[in-house]
């Protein structure tokens, strides 16, 4: 297997210097890839407007967006990652999620939880289409089209499209339609028997998954946690340990890759817990940790 490493950017944007800084340590220090996921209501960058400054700061760096898909108009969606990946040369990296079910960020989607699966769904072919040159006609509950052609076109033919999550209709539906998964705040147990599921469903829908298309979101602290962060972290790990969901410390961090690298997977996005204060030195710190590991 392939082992990569990329670097979620959990901090906020002051300013051009403060991010750029962090994203030329992420390339100097020979890390795969740079991540910004989006959160609406967070203090994090927008993910399309930086991985487009990314894009021209560094021109091997690939760029990750951990990606709302409900709440976005397919065309514009369409267009705006088509344009990042034809002006990046083939770099971009996509994965939806549904998005956060809790205040603010609930209401800032715009899609009420329980049906952000059927927009997900109904959303996903019709970007696939679009980015494939097609003229697209189209008239769902999410949105209409007619004899709509996408340009510019994506560089990667095709544009993979990779999902999140651990319910079972995102196992299902990682199965039918994605083409990679990047879970968050799980066992490796729980992705070993996630992944199991998602090939059998893909297997009973006439596909295949990559095998080194199984990847980890995983948070990581150098510092012992709060109890604010150790409470939101066990409110959101299923009954899962903080310990077995996260990892405190260098030491734990690096077990705990090797532990999900024993189970298959390859593809790994650390990101700081807590927002670091200096992020060239978090990121010398997180390369001596695990930037070894990449192979």
């Amino acid at each position: 297997m392939k082992i990569r490493i990329g670097v979620g950017y959990t901090g906020g944007l002051t300013d051009a210097a403060g991010f750029g800084a962090a994203i030329d340590a992420i390339a100097g220090l020979h890390f795969d890839s740079l991540w910004l996921s989006e959160v609406l209501t967070g203090a994090v960058p927008d993910p399309l407007a930086g991985l487009a400054f990314a894009a021209g700061r560094h021109p091997r760096l690939k760029l990750g967006t951990t990606m709302l898909l409900p709440g976005h108009h397919p065309l514009r969606l369409a267009k705006q990652l088509a344009t990042i990946d034809a002006l990046s040369d083939g770099r971009l990296l996509v994965t939806f999620v549904p998005g956060l079910a809790r205040s603010p960020e609930r209401e800032a989607v715009g899609v009420p939880p329980a049906e952000r699966g059927r927009v997900m769904e109904e959303t996903m072919p019709l970007l696939r289409r679009l980015w494939s040159g097609d003229t697209v006609t189209y008239r769902g509950s999410a949105v209409t089209m007619e004899e709509v052609t996408l340009s510019p076109l994506p560089v990667q033919q095709p544009l993979e499209l990779w999902l999140g999550g651990m319910a079972p209709a995102a196992l299902e539906r990682c199965g039918r339609m994605g083409d990679g998964w990047l879970p968050s705040l799980c066992t490796p147990a729980e992705v070993a028997a996630g992944r199991e599921i998602i090939d059998r469903v893909a297997e009973r829908s006439g596909r295949q998954i990559d095998p080194e298309h199984f990847g980890i979101s995983l948070g990581y602290s150098f510092e012992p946690l709060d109890d604010r962060v150790a409470a939101s972290i066990a409110a959101r790990s299923r009954g899962n340990p903080v310990a077995d969901v996260v990892a405190v410390g260098a030491g734990a961090l690096r077990d705990l890759v090797h532990r999900f690298v024993d189970v298959g997977f390859s593809k790994f996005v650390v990101r700081p817990l807590v927002p670091p204060a200096d992020w060239p030195s978090e990121l010398e710190r997180l390369a001596a940790a695990v930037g070894d590991l990449q192979t």
